[in-house]
């Protein structure tokens, strides 16, 4: 089942499943919507909200696997999870929201009692940069210090700057000691080379945070990607309002207006731009490797990263549990996606 099928990605996601023999259900809260979708890719439909998780789960009765692509995924990854673990589903999602990922570990008892794999960040968040951290734990296996980054100029889907907007309100994030820790927007800025030439980067709060902590272990972690000195500045004053972004109805004003001015890049555009992934780990003596790979733009990779792990998981039946895609299908998996170059350390 593709849950938020008419969404941007949902989309993108359900047209690529057919096209490779695939015959998902679509579903979603509008019904209306997602019918359409369905009729015209020739696919059953279902609607039905995540108000009522023992209704949700009713619906997945006979599903084997949902990938959830309806976002902002912190008001649905929850209640979709809690259905897929007692209709004994398999739970993907395309998240990159470092919540859901602290959720999904903290249901890998429950996960694991029901044989349910529970792997959110089955997208451009986190494929690229979880494989990169577990690649760079393989060599240099004592790492205590671990920043990822990525440079891609795809734009933003409207699910996508919605996520975003939650994000400035709830701060910067970092893994410190082992720690989730909350700092200013932009705390930190330094020089990064991310593949195509250095550039003025800063931290932001990414889900590998959290994803990199569980796939590698290494206690301290930091997400980069490069800024313009303009938005750098924009960030950092960005911490001045963090109160007056959290208040709801300012949250639903900035959402709303999205969803009238937000479109996603359509597949020119998406065709036009690679991302460039980066990676350093260092251990205690100052030891460093670095990590580098090309991608696919970050919405393509999202389409052909979330089917490969479906399509692991119709042909493998891994124990049930709390997963990052590296730790699920491997470091490897990047590299195996149409576009990737090759995922070099130096």
């Amino acid at each position: 089942m593709i849950y938020g099928a008419y969404g941007y990605t949902g989309e993108l996601i359900a047209r690529e499943a057919v096209r490779r023999g695939l015959n998902p259900v679509l579903a979603g809260r509008n019904l209306v919507k997602t019918q359409a979708l369905a009729g015209e890719l020739g696919l059953e439909a279902v609607g039905f909200s995540l108000d009522n998780v023992e209704q949700a789960a009713r619906h997945l009765q006979g599903v084997s696997l949902v990938l959830n692509c309806a976002g902002p995924f912190s008001a649905t990854a929850e209640p979709m999870m809690t259905a897929c673990i007692a209709a004994r589903a398999h739970y993907l999602d395309i998240t990159g929201e470092i919540a859901v990922f602290e959720l999904a570990q903290s249901l890998n008892g429950e996960a694991s009692a029901a044989g349910v794999v529970l792997c959110p960040g089955v997208g451009f968040d986190v494929i690229p940069t979880d494989c990169v951290a577990a690649a760079l734990k393989a060599a240099l296996p004592d790492a205590t210090h671990l920043a990822l980054g990525f440079d891609s100029r795809s734009g933003f889907s409207p699910g996508t700057a919605k996520t975003s907007v939650e994000g400035l309100a709830q701060g910067g994030k970092v893994r410190r000691d082992g720690k989730l820790e909350t700092v200013p927007l932009a705390y930190r800025v330094r020089r990064i080379d991310f593949g195509d030439g250095e550039k003025d980067a800063m931290t932001i709060p990414w889900g590998d945070v959290s994803t990199a902590y569980h796939s590698t272990g290494i206690p301290n972690i930091e997400v980069f990607i490069p800024g313009t000195p303009r938005l750098i500045t924009s960030a950092r004053r960005a911490n001045y309002i963090r109160p007056l972004l959290g208040i709801q109805p300012v949250q639903k004003l900035i959402k709303a207006h999205i969803a009238r001015t937000v479109n996603g890049p359509d597949r020119e555009q998406r065709e036009k731009m690679p991302s460039f992934v980066w990676g350093e780990a260092t251990n205690a003596r100052g030891e460093k490797k670095t990590a580098r790979i090309r991608t696919a733009n970050g919405y393509s990779l999202t389409v052909t990263g979330s089917l490969y792990i479906v399509e692991h998981l119709i042909r493998n039946r891994p124990a049930g549990g709390a997963y990052t895609p590296s730790t699920l299908v491997g470091p490897d998996l990047v590299s195996q996606l149409p576009d990737s170059g090759n995922l070099e350390i130096t």
